[in-house]
């Protein structure tokens, strides 16, 4: 499956973006599907999870509450609404699938997109 990332952008703090992550190629009720981020100098981390029908979401500590992940199966699409938004959200986002179990691990996840940069203003 091939996956592409976008809706990143410039937003200030308490704004909100919705990121898309867009699948091409194997049927997407195949996979769960994940978000990540990496800021500048950290190491990736886990955002959200999503199982295969949708019904079943996970998210880290830091976001709950303040973002909620989806999936339009018929679109072959997975969001990330963004609310509250703080600086210290800023990272480049990253979408994954994985046609195991959903997991907040990063090596679960065999295929990538290419990343878009939220970047929160104080």
């Amino acid at each position: 499956v091939q996956l592409q990332a976008s809706g990143g952008g410039l937003v200030q703090t308490g704004g909100s973006l919705r990121l898309s992550c867009a699948a091409s190629g194997r049927t997407f009720t195949t996979y769960a599907l994940g978000w990540f981020r990496q800021a500048p100098g950290k190491e990736r981390e886990f955002v959200a999870t999503i199982n295969r029908s949708g019904r079943s979401t996970s998210y880290a500590d830091s976001v709950k509450g303040r973002f909620i992940i989806s999936r339009d199966n018929a679109k072959n699409t997975v969001y990330l609404l963004m609310s509250s938004l703080k600086p210290e959200d800023t990272a480049v986002y990253y979408c994954a699938a994985t046609d195991g179990p959903p997991a907040d691990w990063d090596t679960r996840y065999d295929y990538w997109g290419q990343g878009t940069q939220v970047t929160v203003s104080s």
